[in-house]
């Protein structure tokens, strides 16, 4: 059986190391062969492949990004593009399956081609930690590791400047990455999608960490709104797939914090540097694990489905499942973290 991999959408670490569990467990056990899709569903539209012997995977799962690049091409458009054509491009090149590794887009551009007749299995991949029926996703614990890290140093520039800092992590339409750094780095306000909070009630976090001594520390999620905002603050267009960019709310609350506070405000956006690096010990692992189990999806036919993390079992759920759901923060996640502020 000849199979093909791909990385779509967003890179993020432990791309690598799916690929290498795959690889070595595909060839050692099942004898299979495998190619690799460049930059994701473009290389599947275009043809575009190269050969993945096991020589290739040779220590690169403490890769960061990922050796196949990526894009975010939209596997229906273009003139190569659609069901019938990427059948008929795959039946020229001799390929059986594919596993497409990616988020929501990509789960949602494999379940369509799936119910067009494709044989695709997927591996969810966010550093948002945002798809349902799966614990975590690889990628989740370095972006977090990264965030903690900055905001750590944020702090003690604040601290030196009797400053507030406010940081700006990713997650799209979640606070997991917010939520988890924050908790970590002892923010005096976490702000999140799933939780509206007004300017006033920010501020009123920020003046109490002040009148104890601090250097108030704010962490925001890019999606967070305010009780004022209709959506969520978007200035960079939209993606291959429809989707707001999101960013830049950390520049909008400064100027408001420092305003209703007196106190000089500062906002720094981590963005692309939460994906980038050599993964954590513990993406390294998962990552691996997931790699090796959708060759199990491979063999049983288990077409329309991706592995997923249930507890620290890998079991396998389809597709509509993961894409279902947001998997947002709970209330009582927040309300948890919520006891820290001020």
């Amino acid at each position: 059986m000849k199979i093909g991999i791909l990385t779509s959408g967003g890179d993020c670490p432990g791309l690598n190391a799916v690929i290498r569990g795959a690889v070595l467990k595909g060839i050692k056990i099942h004898d299979q062969e495998f190619v690799g899709f460049l930059d994701g569903w473009r290389g599947v539209v275009d043809g575009d492949i190269i050969d993945l012997p096991r020589t290739s995977v040779r220590g690169i799962s403490k890769q960061g990004g990922t050796i196949l690049g990526t894009s975010r091409t939209n596997p229906f458009e273009g003139p190569n593009g659609g069901p019938e054509k990427i059948k008929a491009t795959m039946d020229r090149l001799g390929i059986d399956a594919i596993i497409a590794i990616g988020g929501e887009g990509t789960l949602a551009a494999a379940q369509r081609l799936t119910d067009a007749g494709l044989n695709i299995v997927g591996v969810p991949k966010t550093v948002d930690n945002d798809l349902d029926a799966t614990d975590y996703t690889f990628g989740f614990d370095t972006a977090v590791q990264i965030a903690t890290e900055a905001i750590d140093r944020l702090r003690t520039t604040g601290e030196s400047h009797h400053r507030c800092m406010v940081a700006e992590v990713m997650g799209r339409h979640v606070g997991w990455i917010a939520l988890h750094s924050g908790m970590a780095a002892g923010a005096h306000a976490i702000l999140i999608p799933e939780n509206p909070q007004s300017l006033d009630q920010i501020a009123e976090w920020v003046t109490h960490a002040r009148d104890r001594g601090r250097a108030p520390l704010v962490v925001v999620a890019e999606g967070f709104v305010t009780t004022d905002m209709e959506s969520p603050h978007s200035e960079r267009g939209l993606d291959a797939f429809g989707r707001p960019r999101l960013g830049g709310i950390g520049e909008l609350l400064a100027p408001e914090i420092e305003a209703r506070t007196g106190i000089e405000t500062r906002a720094t956006v981590l963005g692309h540097i939460q994906r980038g690096g050599v993964p954590t010990a513990y993406d390294r692992v998962l990552a691996t694990r997931l790699g090796m189990a959708a060759i199990d999806s491979v063999i049983d036919g288990l077409w329309g489905t991706m592995v997923a993390l249930h507890g620290t079992d890998i079991v396998h759920v389809g597709f509509e499942k993961a894409l279902d759901n947001l998997k947002t923060v709970p209330q009582r996640r927040y309300d948890e973290a919520s006891i820290l502020f001020g």
